[in-house]
């Protein structure tokens, strides 16, 4: 007994996202696109959908689920449709699927990066877990809340202008505060000094020398502490391990690894905004010129 359905030779923008679980607002994103061929409208002025455009939106749909970026499901669609028409056909689709495998290893291994960062956040407890792995294991060992917001914030910064390497050399001037209660101390008070240096002051107010000649005074004790703490040794063995890790490569392009290509320090200065008064730039113009003086000569 033969049963007196017969299938739709065409259907309805609805009928055909519910078929193929997906929206009729995404179908009409495909149209937009270029990845699914427009029908033509019926009588009506609606779309029909046939059994080609069927088979073409569950691929679609399959691939997008597999996390596939729409513009490469329709680069793979466009190469399979030159191969189809010449006489290798398919050596332009394997090229893009290879493609389209790099894609998907690229988003493994961003999704990896975002648990490893989830995991040292837990583990740190704090959003230093949120820095990169080379400067959470250069602060490893500090006690529990011996940084403050402000440090982050600092480490923040220096690591999207010179990188995980440029910030994991300023935590050493973290590590040096840890260790010495004094010389936070000596810190805090100069880093109070500056921020007094309001819009209120004059760049040519005594005490804008005044200030940096503490802070010239403070970086070199800072220094000291350093070097005698044998945390500048550390910083050598940084730079080693950090060229060990990433073994420079001709011709690669900054920021191809998916992370942001790192930003000069004269471009932070333009985009990087800092609410700071003539005077405490004036200040730390000074305190820059007596570094270079007091600097011993090669």
């Amino acid at each position: 007994m033969h049963s007196s359905f017969t299938p739709p030779r065409q259907v309805k923008i609805g009928d055909a996202a519910a078929f193929a679980g997906t929206t009729p607002r995404a179908i009409r994103h495909y149209h937009e696109i270029g990845l699914l061929p427009e029908p033509e409208r019926g009588g009506d002025g609606r779309r029909r959908y046939g059994y080609e455009d069927m088979i073409r939106l569950l691929w679609i749909r399959k691939m997008a689920d597999a996390g596939i970026a729409l513009d490469d499901i329709r680069d793979a669609f466009a190469t399979g449709a030159e191969d189809s028409a010449g006489a290798d056909g398919g050596e332009g689709i394997a090229d893009v699927l290879e493609q389209l495998a790099g894609t998907l290893a690229a988003q493994e291994a961003e999704l990896r990066r975002q648990r490893a960062a989830v995991q040292r956040m837990r583990a740190e407890g704090s959003r230093l877990g949120l820095l990169s792995d080379f400067v959470t294991e250069r602060l490893a060992g500090l006690p529990q809340d011996s940084l403050r917001q402000e440090d982050l914030d600092a480490l923040l910064v220096t690591e999207r202008i010179f990188g995980p390497l440029g910030a994991a050399v300023q935590a050493t001037r973290f590590l040096a505060l840890a260790a010495d209660p004094a010389l936070r101390e000596a810190s805090d008070r100069v880093d109070a000094a500056e921020e007094a240096l309001d819009d209120g002051v004059a760049v040519d107010d005594p005490r804008v020398a005044r200030v940096a000649a503490e802070r010239h005074a403070f970086d070199n004790a800072l220094q000291a502490a350093i070097e005698e703490s044998g945390l500048d040794e550390d910083e050598d063995a940084l730079f080693d391990t950090w060229d060990a890790e990433h073994p420079a490569d001709e011709g690669e392009d900054e920021g191809s690894t998916g992370t942001p290509a790192p930003t000069s320090a004269l471009e932070a200065l333009g985009k990087m905004p800092y609410d700071f008064s003539p005077a405490r730039l004036r200040c730390a113009e000074l305190a820059t010129a007596l570094a270079t003086q007091n600097s011993p000569t090669p």
